[in-house]
């Protein structure tokens, strides 16, 4: 195989063109946007294994339908008449069970022992921007009770041959942390061996490293159509139109393409065989600056507020918002992150919010990406990694460039298979 076109701009898309240069091969880039600006752009940037679980939990029952159709939950599903949102719906519960998360969590586990070396390869072969060591990292509660929830998970991951290296502390051992902690956490976990990233920054110093080693990397093109030619493939592009024309069609002609659009991954790959629902939950995160600004990340997990420190502010994220990916964004949300955050903080104001945001995370019913070949073996995807596309992507990259390039098949890959 010499030449790949990869479709998708995001971390996903990019490592695995990344890694398919490390094997020699030709990559050109394609998305319909900026580099990174899809589900990449506003996430927390956390690489934490420790807290890299499986969407589909026994916890989502406890919320009961009245929580998940009030705006005001973590957990949101707008009331609409959506067959495919009812469908993927229906199949995410069931997989929700305590048996298929056990059985989740093992796959997990397996995922977790690989994500971080596959940054570390990364930076080794000169990706300028470096993940930074979250020593420690720090998970918050207001009740004993909401802490042994995330000692439950922790165990269930030690039971199924992961590790995760934490101590329980105090309130107080929290704020002596981080002083911006208020009065109302009562208890912690310090959590080591955790690492997050500035997202915008990595994944265009990622894109700079591609283009840096001959590849080509076009925005503002869109994909129309893919076609498997039997000895290689083409992709349909439409580039942006000059003031006056229409937009300027060409077609892309390579040995294979990977699918990595994310949300829209079933708009092109269904023709191929993969048949697995991928719906948006969209998240909504902000920067605002402390008067004393964190300087590790903090996850309050009974919120399900995620807080990372980026230079002079702290970026505050979270929601599950099950709505269609190019919905506008819902303000009702914003407002619902900054009430979950407020009283958890001292010294912020709230109502100086920067970098207001939404984005559309791809997620399957079962929790796992689809990664690997398609019916066609031309044809390979990149997709549906939830939550975890920033943790997951390096290693998304990795293993299917192994795989498209002959190297030894990492079984990963059968848990992620596109065609189950």
């Amino acid at each position: 195989m010499r030449s790949v076109i990869i479709v998708g701009a995001g971390i996903v898309g990019l490592s695995t063109a990344w890694f398919l240069q490390e094997r020699g091969v030709e990559v050109r880039v394609v998305d319909r946007g900026e580099v990174g600006l899809g589900a990449s752009w506003g996430n927390a940037g956390w690489i934490a294994p420790a807290l890299t679980l499986p969407l589909p939990e026994p916890a989502i029952f406890r919320y009961g339908v009245r929580a998940v159709v009030d705006p005001r939950s973590p957990v949101y599903v707008p009331l609409a008449a959506d067959p495919k949102l009812l469908r993927f719906l229906t199949d995410f519960a069931w997989h929700s069970t305590p048996p298929k998360w056990r059985r989740n969590m093992k796959t997990f586990a397996e995922i977790n022992r690989w994500s971080l070396d596959s940054f570390d390869r990364l930076a080794d072969g000169g990706v300028a921007d470096r993940t930074i060591t979250a020593e420690p990292f720090l998970t918050a509660f207001t009740s004993e009770r909401d802490r042994d929830v995330l000692r439950h998970e922790f165990a269930e991951i030690e039971k199924r041959g992961g590790e995760v290296d934490f101590r329980l502390i105090s309130g107080d051992e929290v704020r002596a942390i981080e002083p911006a902690v208020s009065g109302l956490v009562t208890h912690g976990i310090r959590v080591s061996g955790q690492r997050y990233i500035n997202p915008p920054l990595f994944v265009r110093a990622l894109a700079e490293a591609v283009e840096a080693r001959g590849g080509t990397i076009l925005t503002h093109t869109t994909v129309a159509d893919v076609a498997d030619l039997g000895s290689g493939v083409t992709v349909t592009v439409a580039r942006p139109a000059t003031e006056g024309a229409l937009p300027e069609a060409e077609e892309l002609a390579a040995d294979a393409v990977v699918l990595a659009t994310g949300t829209w991954l079933g708009g092109l790959a269904r023709r191929f065989g993969v048949k697995t629902l991928v719906q948006a939950g969209r998240g909504y995160s902000f920067s605002v600056r402390p008067e004393v600004v964190p300087e590790h990340p903090i996850y309050f997990a009974a919120q399900r507020v995620a807080c990372t420190p980026l230079g002079d502010r702290l970026r505050v994220g979270g929601m599950m918002e099950f709505r269609a990916a190019d919905a506008p964004p819902d303000p009702r949300r914003i407002t619902t992150l900054v009430e979950a955050a407020r009283p958890l903080f001292t010294g912020v104001d709230w109502d100086a919010r920067e970098d207001e945001w939404v984005g559309s995370r791809p997620c399957t019913p079962d929790g796992l990406p689809l990664v690997g070949v398609t019916r066609s073996p031309r044809v390979h995807v990149a997709g549906g990694h939830g939550m975890w596309g920033v943790t997951l992507g390096p290693l998304t990259g990795r293993v299917l460039a192994d795989a498209m390039t002959g190297r030894p098949r990492h079984p990963l890959l059968d848990a992620f298979d596109p065609l189950r």
